[in-house]
């Protein structure tokens, strides 16, 4: 009657038994399947019986349960004989308790309890307790065999030093496994059972010693083994590793490399629906995408070019490989170490994957010159390139103008799309995002692969807050033309994976760090919750994308890198650098891989970083730029990262988007009075802005235009109207423009509304290519 009434859950609990699921340890593997991480809440990896040594068995009855094989779950003479002693005594023993008991309250302490109170309730010392122990083991003894209910017991037991189950107890403290356990190394195992502390082999030797040799001769006395094996056994040292070879937990125990990916695989998981508490108790193999290979050497590629004890810059690198079905992510690096130690250089911040507080630079030219095509232009139209312009449509900043300027002289008037990518003239650009709208390059940008960094953050950097616009959102309602020139917040792994949706025809799909997850328990896979792949923009547009940023190791702003690391494979590329020199970047893709490097200040009082060996930061005087640490880490990676494979061509370009629409042709209106001029261009679907030029041309006759060829409905037409007086022509289409203020929209000397500058090439320089001075 007792027994009925010890607990309401007895059943309930008799049934887990019988399953046995165990809090087990989740193991994730990289690509070749090497296990580079382990996360857990109880360091335990379950066994069979028959993965379980004899003599490990052994000597776990020989000290706790001499009658294990006679009993049917409860040793009565030893309960009774405990309960007649704990009545004279008036107090409870510990004593009478079976292996099949002690399962059962070992099972409900790690597995049932979830807390501290639940925790004493399974250990408190009372006869309704012991009561519950005896009725659940009668259950179970006639539910399982005496082999399964031993193992479950060896599996479930604490060992001490975090190792639970004789399985993490051998790898622990002998570097073995449960299988090849000695008779010694079993008897100090079964000897820790009783009292991990009293008897710890670390910090208390000579307790160990003595509590093992009282189980060797325990197996002795029950016939385990002869007394001559027991004697030979008891002359052996104790024989632990030093140091005890305990299981790392966590992304900190992955390395100083492949830290970084564990953490992404982490957040990952947890988007997708698996909870990292989970992991820790699930028992997972988790397969990742993650190749050794490429990840050392991106991490000595960005360790060489950033030093990790560089206070202050971080320099990070992504790794995707294109493809129209997945986009697996196979390298995420920093130059920094992941771990806790920040002296040591070490973070556990996930740098690769992202967004960094400070922005690409030009890489967003991209999106402007892919919003274009999408328009009907294309990569072969001809752009102006003023050394500054003066907007007559983006919102004035603080009241004045908004201007732009190149960050070097020298530009040409005029160049292709395509050229214009490769040499990154910022006027260009701003001209661009006039015509083909803020609005829709955001949103192709997001279409691309910034997801995150258009969606997910605001103009900060930091997760969205609830009511609280994204920093994508507020580039579209403020008509932020600054937006092509990259001031914003950007991640590393989503540019990289922008350019592997450009390489896959322009199908994006999310970055997965996952090949599989499987329970360990049952070997069936886990499924998980991914985005579907998605025709991003059209395959002839992207193939076309990927030749319009073809040019720029030739004649652009990576010729520098590219050739000091010998590279000749065609390729996509595009640099960047942020107005203030506080971030540099630099995506390039091949038809094998994508990868972009962002370097960035990552201190907590930002400044300008100058280029140098090492790199420093330099207050307000920064030089770094995207053809500089970011390509330099880009091609010390991609080179040998690509040996053996096959040179690939770039995809072909379509002539659609090669030449554009040609009903996008801009009326050439020299010599018609404004007015009339005004109104053609209107008519075409053009804005008209005005300049006032000498000419010798009569009053209020346009005596030239800027642009001429094509442009996309919406685009703003200069036209430089006649003041009436002699003197030279106004300058060519496509000049040096109007200064404006320096001071005004361009937020610094008019460089670029606060956004990134444009990139200039260095010596050595392509024939036929104007130098730009200063670099």
């Amino acid at each position: 009657m007792a027994s009925n009434q010890a607990s309401d859950t007895v059943d309930s609990v008799s049934a887990d038994l019988v399953e046995g699921r165990l809090p087990l340890v989740t193991t994730m593997t990289d690509a070749d399947g090497k296990p580079v991480a382990w996360l857990y809440e109880q360091n335990r990896v379950p066994v069979t019986p028959e993965q379980i040594a004899p003599a490990m068995k052994a000597a776990i009855i020989a000290i706790e349960d001499r009658r294990f094989f006679e009993h049917q779950g409860v040793d009565w003479r030893g309960t009774t004989r405990a309960l007649v002693t704990n009545q004279l005594k008036g107090e409870v023993a510990q004593g009478g308790s079976t292996l099949t008991m002690q399962y059962v309250k070992n099972y409900l302490l790690y597995v049932v309890a979830q807390d501290e109170a639940d925790r004493a309730r399974v250990t408190e010392q009372t006869p309704a307790r012991k009561l519950r122990e005896i009725r659940i083991a009668t259950q179970l003894e006639s539910q399982l065999s005496k082999e399964d209910i031993l193992a479950r017991y060896l599996n479930i037991v604490f060992f001490g030093n975090n190792s639970y189950g004789v399985a993490a107890a051998a790898a622990t403290y002998f570097g073995t496994t449960a299988d090849k356990l000695t008779v010694a190394q079993s008897a100090l195992l079964a000897g820790l059972v009783k009292s991990t502390s009293q008897f710890d082999p670390v910090r208390k030797p000579e307790e160990a010693l003595k509590r093992r040799n009282v189980v060797i001769d325990a197996m002795a006395e029950i016939s385990s083994i002869t007394r001559e094996a027991a004697e030979q056994a008891k002359a052996e040292p104790l024989g632990v590793v030093n140091p005890l070879q305990t299981l790392p937990n966590g992304c900190v125990g992955a390395g100083p490399a492949a830290g970084f990916f564990c953490k992404y695989v982490l957040n990952y998981l947890a988007r997708a629906g698996i909870a990292e508490e989970q992991l820790k108790t699930g028992g997972y193999v988790i397969k990742t995408t993650m190749d050794p290979r490429a990840t050392d050497m991106a991490k000595r590629a960005a360790e060489d070019q950033v030093p990790k004890t560089i206070d202050g810059i971080a320099n990070t690198m992504a790794i995707v490989q294109p493809g129209k079905d997945r986009h697996r992510v196979i390298a995420l690096v920093a130059n920094r170490d992941f771990g806790l130690d920040k002296a040591a250089g070490q973070t556990s911040y996930a740098l690769p994957s992202d967004t960094s507080k400070f922005g690409a630079g030009s890489i967003y030219k991209i999106f402007t010159a892919a919003a274009a095509l999408e328009k009907g232009m294309g990569i072969n139209w001809e752009l102006d390139t003023p050394q500054t312009y003066v907007s007559p449509t983006c919102p004035k900043d603080r009241g004045k103008p908004y201007t732009v300027s190149n960050a070097n002289e020298g530009y040409r008037d005029k160049y292709t799309m395509q050229d214009a990518l490769a040499t990154s003239p910022n006027t260009a650009f701003v001209k661009l995002i006039e015509s083909v709208g803020v609005a829709p390059t955001v949103d192709i940008a997001a279409r691309l692969g910034m997801r995150e960094a258009m969606n997910g953050i605001n103009s900060s950097g930091d997760p969205l807050k609830p009511g609280e616009k994204s920093r994508g959102q507020v580039a579209k309602d403020g008509n932020q033309c600054a937006f092509t020139l990259g001031p914003g917040p950007t991640g590393a792994l989503e540019l990289a994976n922008v350019g592997a949706t450009l390489m896959s025809g322009g199908v994006w799909c999310p970055p997965t760090p996952i090949d599989s997850v499987t329970d360990s328990r049952t070997g069936k896979p886990v499924q998980i919750k991914q985005d579907a792949c998605e025709q991003a923009v059209p395959e002839p547009l992207a193939n076309t994308m990927v030749v319009g940023m073809g040019k720029d190791t030739t004649i652009g702003t990576a010729v520098a890198p590219a050739r000091a690391a010998g590279w000749t494979r065609p390729m996509m590329g595009k640099t960047g650098t942020s107005q203030l020199h506080q971030s540099a970047g630099f995506i390039g893709a091949t038809p094998q891989y994508s990868g972009a490097v962002l370097t960035f200040a990552d201190g907590t009082a930002p400044q300008g970083i100058c280029d140098g060996d090492p790199p420093r930061l330099c207050g307000e005087k920064g030089n770094i730029f995207g053809g500089r640490v970011p390509a330099r880490t880009w091609f010390a990676t991609m080179n040998p990262l690509h040996a053996g494979l096959p040179e690939l061509p770039l995809p072909p370009p379509d002539p659609v988007y090669l030449d554009g629409n040609p009903t996008n042709a801009v009326p050439i209106v020299i010599g018609k009075p404004y007015p009339e001029a005004k109104a053609i261009l209107e008519g075409k679907g053009f804005r008209v802005a005005q300049r006032s030029a000498p000419g010798g041309a009569p009053k209020g006759i346009v005596v030239n235009q800027s642009p001429r060829g094509g442009a996309l409905p919406g685009f703003v037409i200069t036209l430089y109207v006649s003041d009436g007086q002699a003197g030279p022509p106004p300058a060519p289409p496509g000049g040096p423009g109007d200064p404006g203020d320096p001071g005004g929209g361009g937020g610094g000397g008019g460089r670029g509304g606060g956004g990134g500058e444009g990139e200039a090439t260095v010596e050595p320089i392509p024939t036929g290519f104007i130098p730009i001075p200063g670099l």
